[in-house]
């Protein structure tokens, strides 16, 4: 069986066609940055956690390539996008020759992101909730008319700095964030937040861990 890398993905035609159409598509239909950018950071975001929480290094790549592949779907459709995810990267992984005991990691992880159905299953998923969630920063808004902004556009754009903290002999992970109140008020970001930091805090306690979130020096969890 090949060990695939995230650095296979990056070189593939399928993959990046697939990423550059979700960024297309949710941009046409107001959502914030999806592809590349996204799934770039997304993915070294997953590998840091558990590297930094001492895994080993093959399980910290299967969480990096679950964060490269985790938004691919957006292009089907955004509904579901987790489940749909799961199956198209079982095809991807498996024309590569991953072995099927870590495509199972990857794609119960990329099944498992969503807020709305997913949950905190494996260490793997863990890790990549955490960092598809911490995601939080003006280069995600894709368009700069702000008389179009809606909240997704307005609490992403006030982020100046997003910055995930991982702390091994303390146990903690945290988001810190830097938001620009002109812009929108903290209360916006957990209006569209809040069940994402929840999931975050249940992965965090997969990993045995502790979650917290600091937004403009203050420590809210």
């Amino acid at each position: 069986m090949a060990a695939i890398t995230v650095a296979d993905l990056k070189q593939d035609h399928e993959v990046g066609v697939y990423l550059a159409c979700s960024t297309e598509y949710l941009c046409r239909l107001g959502f914030t940055e999806h592809g590349g950018r996204h799934a770039t950071l997304v993915s070294e975001r997953a590998r840091r956690i558990l590297a930094e929480l001492g895994y080993g290094e093959r399980d910290c790549e299967l969480a990096a390539i679950a964060g490269y592949l985790h938004d691919i779907a957006n292009l089907v459709n955004r509904y579901n996008h987790g489940g749909t995810g799961a199956v198209m990267a079982y095809g991807i992984l498996s024309r590569f020759g991953m072995a099927p005991e870590e495509i199972a990691l990857v794609v119960s992880a990329i099944g498992n992101h969503e807020e709305e159905r997913g949950n905190a299953i494996n260490h793997v998923a863990s890790a990549l909730i955490i960092a598809d969630k911490s995601d939080v920063h003006r280069s995600r808004v894709t368009h700069t008319d702000f008389a179009k902004f809606e909240i997704h556009d307005r609490v992403n754009y006030a982020a100046e700095d997003s910055r995930l903290n991982i702390d091994r002999e303390a146990g903690e992970i945290t988001l810190e964030l830097a938001i620009d109140t002109a812009i929108c008020p903290v209360m916006e970001y957990f209006e569209i937040f809040l069940a994402r930091m929840v999931m975050c805090r249940r992965a965090a306690d997969f990993l045995s861990s502790r979650f917290g979130l600091v937004i403009n020096g203050n420590r809210l969890l």
